[in-house]
């Protein structure tokens, strides 16, 4: 009989063209070799020409199924996606609060790529008020750094500054990630025993239509990761390598951004990374 392999739990949207959200969500997993199981929160009406509409599942059975889901299987790991409003991040703070999970990975989507609100202003503050604080690790790209901390992001050193701000608002580990900067450049931002230290994660930005999904794709690859049991830096560097292959892979879809291809692994030979990992000296910021 196989070994049972790390359970990963999603919580995030429907996305019907299957390249954000809980599908895509799903895929990620299966393609790190963890099981995947989710709980909707919300559903939306998308394709690869943008977000039409979006509704919230009931709150009640978003509780009732994390619920469930736990009582019955054992989580490596947490990822958390879109939630929405406020009233489904309070059902998840409950959940995240009480079941004292491993490793939860909040993924902060506040728009989607095509400027539709994914979760209002209320739910927004909940988010950084209370889910923030019960993750391990948190990644906003730039955008959302930016709404979260109230700070310009646009560089490499806003980035920093951002992530300085991330953590005094309860944050334990940052990625902020920036791959619509010139160059792919990702910044962890992490606690040590000596305070937090900085490491940088660098790749050439690769000219694609088919980049629908890439945050979701890296904060589900991340999570799978730590799930593994790898820590947070190499998890890091990974999850970056498997989305620039997932790009790199991509076949076209729709008329408009298409999405990754993340299970490329299935019909193609690994390729090898070009993804640069440089550590920061532990004194260079505080």
């Amino acid at each position: 009989m196989p070994a049972t392999p790390p359970i990963v739990l999603t919580i995030a949207g429907f996305d019907p063209s299957s390249g954000a959200g809980i599908t895509a969500d799903i895929k990620a997993i299966a393609a790190h070799e963890c099981h995947g199981i989710a709980c909707i929160t919300a559903l939306t009406v998308q394709s690869t020409q943008g977000v039409r509409r979006v509704e919230a599942v009931d709150p009640q059975i978003i509780s009732e199924t994390l619920r469930e889901l736990v009582s019955d299987l054992p989580l490596a790991a947490v990822h958390i996606g879109m939630l929405g409003n406020e009233r489904v991040s309070a059902v998840v703070a409950d959940f995240l609060a009480s079941a004292n999970l491993p490793h939860v990975v909040l993924d902060p989507i506040l728009k989607s790529s095509s400027g539709a609100d994914l979760l209002n202003a209320a739910g927004t503050r909940f988010l950084l008020e209370k889910l923030v604080p019960l993750a391990e690790v948190i990644t906003p790209n730039l955008d959302e750094a930016a709404a979260l901390t109230g700070l310009p992001v646009t560089d490499l050193d806003q980035m920093h500054a951002a992530a300085a701000r991330l953590h005094s608002l309860g944050a334990a580990n940052v990625v902020v990630t920036g791959g619509h900067l010139d160059r792919a450049i990702d910044l962890l931002s992490f606690a040590t025993a000596r305070g937090p230290e900085t490491e940088i994660f660098k790749a050439d930005r690769q000219r694609s239509n088919s980049t629908h999904g890439t945050g979701c794709a890296f904060s589900t690859a991340l999570t799978c990761h730590l799930a593994h049991g790898r820590g947070l830096p190499e998890a890091v560097l990974l999850a970056k390598a498997y989305v620039s292959a997932a790009i790199s892979n991509a076949y076209p879809l729709g008329h408009g951004v298409g999405p990754v291809n993340h299970l490329y692994r299935m019909s193609q030979p690994r390729r090898s990374s070009t993804v640069v990992s440089q550590p920061e000296p532990a004194h260079s910021r505080n």
